[in-house]
Formats: C-alpha cells, structure tokens, sequence
C-alpha cells in the first residue's frame, strides 16, 4: 500500500510542477507569476525596454556626435550628426577656452555642493524630529510640511521676500529659496521612523543623546536613503537657472553653467565671453552646432560621472522607503 502511494503521489509540487512547464501549459492550481516565462513574454517585456532605451540613447548619441563634427561635416549632415564624419575636438577646445564657460563651470560647482549641504542637513535634522513620536508638536509640523506641497505662496510674493532681505546679487539667492524639498524630507522620515529601537534604547541606555543618536546610529543605517536625497538636491541645483534670471544681475562671471547653456542655445546667443560672439575667424571651421552641443554635453558630464556611484543606493533608498511608507 505504502509503494503504491508514494508512485502515484509526487513528491515535491516542483515535481508535479515539472510536466506542465515542458508543455508551456496553464496550471490553474498555481498563479500566473509562478509560471515559467514563455518566449512570447520575453519579447512582449524586451520590445518596449529596447525602445525605451533607444529613446533615452539615440539622442544623447546624436548630441555627442555633432559636438565632435566639423563644419563641413555638419553642413553636410543639414543639422544634427547622426553618423560620426570628420570628427574634431575643436569645438570643446574653443568651448574650454572660454573665461566665461570655465567661471560658469566653476560656480556651478559651487553651488551644487554647497547648496546639496546644506539641504541634506536641514532636511535630515527635519526628517529625525519628525521621526520620533515623542518630539513636541511634530504631528502638527508635519501636516504644515504637507500642507505646502499643495499651496504656494507664488512667485511675486518669493520674489519680495528675497529681494527684501537683501538677497538680490546674492550668491545665498541660488540656494536658499529652494533648500528645503518637502519630498525628500518624507522619504527620510519614512526612513528613519523604521530605525530600529532596540538600537535607540541601547544607545539611550549608553548615555546617548539625540544629536549621538543621529550621528551614530541613525545616519549609518540609512546611507542608501541619504545617497539618494543627495543626488535629488545635486541634480536639482545643477539644473538650476530660474533663480539666476530671478535674483542675479547681467554680468556673465555669476552665471552658473545651465545658465550659460540656456543664453548660448535656447536664444541663439554666442558665449558671453568670446570674442565675435564665440566663434571668432581662428574657430571658422568650427560650426556653431557643434559649439552648442559642446555645452550641452560639459553639463551632462558632471551628473553621468557621479550616478554610476550612486546607482546601489539609489534603487535600495528609493525602494526601502516606499515600501517603509
């Protein structure tokens, strides 16, 4: 009796699994996510990732290619280069060569890094009084957090209060104003509220105080979640140029690179700082495309560079505080 039921019985429901995934047939016993993937799904999911890719690709791609083409190259192409002809660093040689471009380059630095501190700190010590249950008035203080991200007090009246605390011509006009993201300061509370407490009451146990807290405890077990806040701030005052037509004045030297960028291409202007608008009878080879495309790719350089680093961090903060949400 025992024989006959151990041969008619399967062992595993991965045994009687195995048959139906050989047939590519249905099972109704188990749920569609735990079928075997068939060809067809395969292609149904790589078709749509392929165009994707190829949309985000080609154009970069092409701007690469014509800010490394010729005159001739570009004449010959009617426009943007698809195919590399004649390539030449010329254009990046006369773009570099520019005071304007590298002061441009350099506050933009500036102020990516500055103002990604001192986001990052006024976010985070936000997000840890949020965090604990036990802070005075953080129920209230998160529902006016909240609050803003749906009111607005307008440009005009930000525009007043800037320029009436002095601020215009100001380098703190460029980060300020926009140094605190409501976002990211729930995305650290999400974040932190999970910490563990066993953690908390030993360090409290220990002697330690809120500030040791938050610097031995809580920020090294959320290095993903800071990473990716990080490279929020950073891209957004790299990108930054609205505040540049707001609060600075006309002269070229306390233009960041994006503001630049938008000055030479978006109104066909030559560099600020060049001399017979940029291009000059020594640059006659250099088409003005080309030089165009040169900026716009110096300014994707910077952030190309630094997502490979946080690209880890930035999957398991994004998703850890999602989920943790």
């Amino acid at each position: 009796m025992t024989d006959t039921l151990t041969t008619d019985r399967p062992s595993s429901p991965v045994a009687a699994a195995k048959p139906v995934a050989r047939g590519r047939k249905r099972n109704p016993r188990r749920p569609a996510w735990e079928e075997p993937p068939t060809a067809l799904g395969q292609a149904a999911k790589g078709v749509p990732l392929g165009v994707v890719l190829l949309a985000v690709l080609g154009p970069l791609w092409i701007i690469v290619v014509t800010s490394l083409s010729t005159r001739a190259a570009v004449n010959r192409a009617g426009g943007l280069v698809i195919w590399p002809d004649g390539l030449t660093l010329e254009a990046y040689r006369q773009m570099l060569g520019d005071p304007t471009v590298r002061t441009a380059l350099l506050v933009s630095l500036g102020i990516t890094l500055v103002g990604t501190a001192v986001s990052l700190v006024i976010s985070i010590l936000c997000a840890y009084g949020l965090s604990r249950p036990r802070s005075v008035g953080h129920r209230f203080l998160l529902v006016l957090l909240i609050i803003t991200m749906f009111v607005s007090g307008g440009l005009i009246p930000t525009f007043l209060v800037v320029t009436g605390l002095g601020g215009y011509g100001q380098w703190w006009a460029l980060i300020l104003p926009g140094a605190v993201s409501v976002f990211n300061i729930l995305v650290l509370r999400s974040f932190y509220s999970e910490t563990s407490a066993d953690l908390i009451d030993a360090a409290r146990v220990d002697g330690a105080g809120d500030w040791r807290i938050l610097w031995s405890v809580v920020l090294p077990t959320s290095r993903a979640v800071t990473a990716v806040v990080a490279l929020f701030y950073a891209v957004g005052y790299w990108n930054s140029f609205f505040n540049v037509m707001l609060y600075m004045p006309t002269e070229s030297e306390r233009w960041p690179l994006t503001y630049v960028l938008l000055t030479y291409v978006n109104r066909g202007n030559g560099l600020p700082g060049s001399i017979n608008s940029g291009f000059g009878t020594a640059h006659a080879q250099t088409a003005p495309l080309s030089l165009q495309m040169a900026v716009v790719v110096l300014t994707l350089v910077p952030l190309l560079l630094v997502y490979p680093f946080l690209q880890k961090h930035f999957r398991t903060g994004v998703l850890t505080g999602a989920i943790k949400g």
